[in-house]
C-alpha cells in the first residue's frame, strides 16, 4: 500500500487543523493527510494512526506499542516440547534478543532450566524453564 503524497500533520499544525472543523472523522483525517492509495487506486483513511497522532498533539501518551505490532500472540515467555521433541523459540523472543537466522548458541542444561548462550562473543543469554 502506497503512503499518501504529503506528511501527515502531527503537533500543533495537527491541533490547528482540528480545531472547530466541521468535517466528519474521515474527512478530518485524509484532509490531515492520515490516508494512503492502495495499488488499484482506492484511498484507504489511517484512522487509528489519525487518533494516535491526535492523543500525541495533545501530550497524551497510552504507552509503549504492542510487541506483536497488531498481528499475533504477546511473548508469554514460556515454552513447552513438541510432540516430536522439539522446542521453539518463536520470532518475538528472536527479535528481542536481536538475533539473525544462523546466529548459534551453546545450550547449557542446569536443574530446571536450559539456557541459550549465543556465541558471537557478546555473551546473550536465555533460559528456558521455571528457574527455581
Amino acid at each position: 500500500m502506497a503512503k499518501s503524497a504529503t506528511a501527515p500533520l502531527t503537533g500543533k499544525a495537527l491541533r490547528q487543523k482540528i480545531k472547530g472543523n466541521n468535517l466528519s472523522k474521515r474527512e478530518l483525517a485524509k484532509e490531515c493527510g492520515y490516508y494512503s492509495i492502495s495499488k488499484d487506486g482506492e484511498t484507504r483513511v489511517n484512522l487509528a494512526d489519525f487518533y494516535n497522532a491526535v492523543l500525541a498533539a495533545k501530550g497524551i501518551e497510552l504507552g509503549d506499542e504492542s510487541p506483536t505490532d497488531g498481528r499475533g500472540r504477546e511473548a508469554s515467555y514460556r515454552a513447552s516440547v513438541h510432540q516430536n521433541g522439539q522446542i521453539v523459540i518463536g520470532k518475538a523472543y528472536t527479535e528481542a534478543m536481536g538475533l539473525k537466522p544462523g546466529d548459534e548458541f551453546e545450550i547449557k542444561l542446569g536443574y530446571k532450566n536450559i539456557r541459550l548462550v549465543h556465541l558471537d562473543g557478546a555473551k546473550t543469554e536465555a533460559s528456558v524453564g521455571d528457574g527455581a
